[in-house]
């Protein structure tokens, strides 16, 4: 156990991060036909409104609250918000958009389930990836009652710290998990997977999102009005 422990939590984040990375640019220069969301819409608007957007508010809300909470170190904040309250924090704004995501994801996978129609155009890997990111808020909801037995914030710090030290390559990274429930755990090696799989799933229009974003940041284009005049020889003469 101690092996696997070792592996799943201290070599398998930088294997899925580095699948994550090169698989996403090996299929943009592939494959760039296959680069898109695979939007169900025309065949049936019905519940994908609703699940796509409280799904698309739920997830990008706690991808960047996760990042920023996990990566931002304890002496950035210490004097503004104590451990404990921002553990408090994260549990009300979490659960609150986590239960959002949960209802969209629950609304697409009942859809691309019990829709014929949609069920037939459906890849396998829809559908999986779907079942993952059901089962991922799951967990993520379940941890909430468990951190409301640490409300001294101590859980939140080691496995903040965890994070902090895959990120930066520093050693003894797993020891920080050893008394983090198994909830925990899975919830964690479930998010690893999910970004293992990204490349390979429809997941990766989320690229696009970004480059949108960097496409709204370019520098102007100028344009420069300019008159083209006849030369002698190409004029018509009356």
């Amino acid at each position: 156990m101690t092996s696997l422990n070792h592996f799943i939590f201290g070599i398998y984040p930088y294997i899925a991060f580095t699948v994550f990375l090169i698989a996403s640019l090996i299929r943009f220069d592939r494959d760039q036909y296959t680069w898109k969301s695979d939007s169900s819409q025309l065949l049936r608007a019905g519940q994908l409104r609703w699940g796509s957007n409280l799904f698309h508010l739920g997830v990008l809300f706690l991808l960047g609250g996760h990042s920023l909470g996990m990566l931002t170190p304890h002496s950035m904040y210490e004097h503004f918000i104590s451990a404990g309250d921002k553990q408090l924090v994260a549990m009300i704004s979490g659960g609150l958009f986590g239960i959002l995501g949960f209802v969209g994801v629950t609304l697409l996978l009942h859809r691309r389930l019990f829709d014929l129609r949609i069920r037939v155009n459906s890849k396998t890997s829809d559908i999986v990836l779907l079942w993952l990111l059901w089962s991922q808020f799951a967990l993520g909801l379940a941890t909430i009652p468990l951190s409301a037995q640490h409300l001294d914030g101590a859980m939140m710090l080691n496995l903040a710290q965890w994070a902090q030290r895959i990120v930066t390559f520093r050693g003894n990274a797993v020891e920080l998990l050893d008394e983090v429930n198994w909830v925990f755990k899975a919830h964690m090696f479930l998010g690893m997977s999910i970004f293992l799989i990204f490349p390979f799933t429809r997941l990766v229009h989320v690229w696009s999102g970004f480059g949108t974003l960097a496409y709204l940041m370019r520098p102007h284009q100028l344009v420069r009005s300019r008159r083209i005049g006849l030369k002698p020889r190409d004029r018509v003469r009356a």
